[in-house]
């Protein structure tokens, strides 16, 4: 019988030799610095907070969905999330390594479904939709869940906040950045006087939501603001007709 050869790319246990030159290198006690800067070091600080805000807004869609929360911890947990994500990203250099949404939970293996909706529409499932199951037992002291309790306060509150959205349309603020908060303004206002789906209401979810996708700076065309200039004076119709 003959020997069997070892095949030539089979390392035997006596074919390795250490690199001692290599292995003295190697200061098992030396801290590894993740970041070469403090500059590098803040932006992967960022780019955690958003990891943290995503999966922390996933939990409250899923806590909110099982009746966990209530309205008003709900509305404002949310809200504040939504800002501290828009402010990370306000960042240029953040905003770069971040890419997108999708790619970033790409990146860091990020499912997250019910964030990523949240994050899409840009505000509160309670401000997104209009309830109709009679009145909120968190809406503000001396309002019902129709126009015809609400305090005037309210409903004056509702109406300058239209007509300022309205104005600012007519003034050429076309940004993201300007109509944004305004429109989020008119929408929240509203529903502190009704949770009624009044006429052309659903206008104003939808373009919170092509609002929201827009970059900061970005600006419409004038065919798109004078869309959405029609569309709220008919929600501003809609809405005063509630209250007749």
């Amino acid at each position: 019988m003959y020997a069997q050869r070892p095949l030539a790319y089979a390392p035997t246990p006596y074919s390795y030799t250490p690199n001692t030159t290599r292995s003295a290198s190697i200061n098992l006690d030396e801290e590894v610095k993740l970041a070469s800067s403090s500059a590098e070091r803040d932006l992967y600080e960022s780019l955690a907070e958003i990891y943290s805000i995503i999966v922390t807004l996933d939990g409250l869609e899923k806590a909110y969905i099982k009746d966990v929360v209530t309205e008003a911890e709900y509305t404002e947990t949310c809200t504040r999330l939504l800002k501290q994500y828009k402010s990370s990203l306000g960042d240029d250099t953040v905003a770069r390594a971040f890419v997108d949404l999708e790619t970033f939970k790409r990146t860091w293996d990020l499912e997250c479904p019910r964030a990523t909706e949240r994050l899409r529409i840009g505000m509160p499932a309670t401000v997104e939709q209009a309830s109709h199951s009679g009145p909120s037992t968190n809406k503000a002291p001396g309002t019902t869940g129709s126009a015809g309790g609400t305090s005037g306060s309210l409903i004056l509150t509702a109406t300058e906040n239209f007509i300022t959205f309205l104005d600012a349309l007519k003034l050429n603020m076309v940004s993201k950045d300007a109509l944004h908060p305004l429109l989020s303004e008119v929408i929240q206002s509203v529903n502190k006087v009704t949770d009624a789906d009044f006429e052309n209401r659903g206008k104003i979810i939808q373009w919170l939501i092509t609002l929201n996708q827009m970059r900061a700076t970005e600006e419409l065309s004038e065919e798109q603001a004078r869309e959405l200039s029609f569309d709220i004076e008919s929600a501003y119709q809609g809405f005063k007709s509630t209250l007749e």
